[in-house]
């Protein structure tokens, strides 16, 4: 088989071909920058591809849009940016209560409020805990190049379909703009259940209902806790992350998404000059690849560095799992400013002195 063919691609649309080439038939949104190039793409090539696109009159209308596409079986998504992602919160909760697959993409911005169109990384705590209400989980994964996006959002909606369970992606946007040579690696669908769930129309059948609303004498407890099994199956199965010369490191940065981009080149500036760093980055954000860092964590003498585009968010996460056994530092900027590789570099010898 051939090598598959590279093109030069921004990563906001890296994303929307990725969800056309994984069978995205259904996508609604509303403008925001940094995203607004997901839109825009999808306006052009949805039709193409036999699905439809509608530019909502606003977020609020853009997820319930989807919430409706995705009851019928059709693979949905939605993009925006931090603020539109957080006027969406209340029906992501109802989507997860209700099963409902689909993707949402957050292209996060500066903030809180309106902020700025710069990248941040300032919503971990949204996705990663659930920023709607409801004891409710989403599988979350973190890109950290162009051709991750688009190897991740295929996956994303594989996964919804697996768990029944709204899925999102946590880009930046410096990801959503930046170029870089993607390769376009074919779409290969694994073999998932039948979605027998699906409001089809009920000609021969007992008809479906798909609810988040359980009023019935312990009915709501009991829905609960088959969804925690669920998010317990997820946790089990379906962390990831990478490791960049963490094995004799004595210090490691912790990072994700575009941070981790930033702190890997770090990381080569300091081996060059015969200082042993390393990167731990995790590639879903729920669930967290705790049990691989604490593993790195039991290791005599290393210190962990978390390095994030916010004030401290997934710093309490790897707290969390290395759980005492090493020291966790922190070192962010948050409001959309953006760390060279050298002021991360400067940071870390510091530490190293």
């Amino acid at each position: 088989m051939k090598n598959p063919e590279k093109i030069l691609s921004r990563g906001n649309e890296a994303l929307a071909q990725a969800a056309i080439d994984a069978g995205c038939r259904f996508y609604a949104a509303y403008p925001i920058t940094p995203q607004n190039e997901i839109p825009e793409y999808m306006a052009r090539c949805m039709p193409r591809a036999g699905g439809v696109f509608l530019q909502a009159e606003s977020e609020l209308a853009a997820i319930n849009m989807v919430y409706g596409a995705a009851a019928t079986g059709v693979r949905a998504m939605t993009t925006s940016s931090s603020p539109g992602i957080s006027l969406m919160q209340e029906a992501i909760s109802y989507m997860a209560g209700a099963e409902l697959p689909a993707v949402i993409a957050n292209v996060q911005r500066g903030g809180p409020g309106l902020g700025n169109i710069s990248g941040s990384q300032a919503d971990y705590f949204q996705a990663v805990k659930g920023g709607g209400h409801g004891d409710y989980r989403l599988l979350v994964y973190a890109p950290y190049s162009v051709q991750e996006i688009r190897d991740l959002t295929m996956r994303a909606f594989d996964k919804a379909d697996e768990y029944r369970n709204p899925v999102m992606i946590l880009a930046d946007g410096i990801l959503g703009q930046m170029m870089e040579p993607v390769s376009m690696t074919p779409y290969a669908r694994p073999d998932l259940p039948p979605k027998k769930w699906a409001l089809t129309g009920c000609e021969g059948r007992q008809p479906n209902v798909i609810k988040s609303l359980y009023m019935g004498d312990g009915e709501l407890e009991m829905r609960n806790a088959l969804l925690q099994e669920k998010y317990r199956r997820m946790a089990a199965n379906e962390a990831m992350s990478d490791s960049y010369l963490t094995e004799d490191a004595g210090i490691v940065i912790v990072a994700f998404g575009i941070a981790a981009r930033i702190a890997r080149s770090a990381v080569d500036a300091l081996r060059a000059e015969g200082l042993k760093a390393g990167l731990f980055r995790p590639v879903t954000l729920f669930p967290f690849p705790g049990k691989e860092l604490s593993a790195l964590s039991g290791e005599a003498g290393k210190k962990f560095l978390v390095f994030e585009l916010n004030a401290g968010q997934m710093v309490e996460d790897v707290r969390l799992s290395v759980g005492g056994k090493a020291p966790v530092l922190f070192h962010g900027r948050p409001g959309g400013a953006i760390v060279s590789p050298e002021e991360l570099t400067e940071k870390i010898k510091e530490l190293f002195s």
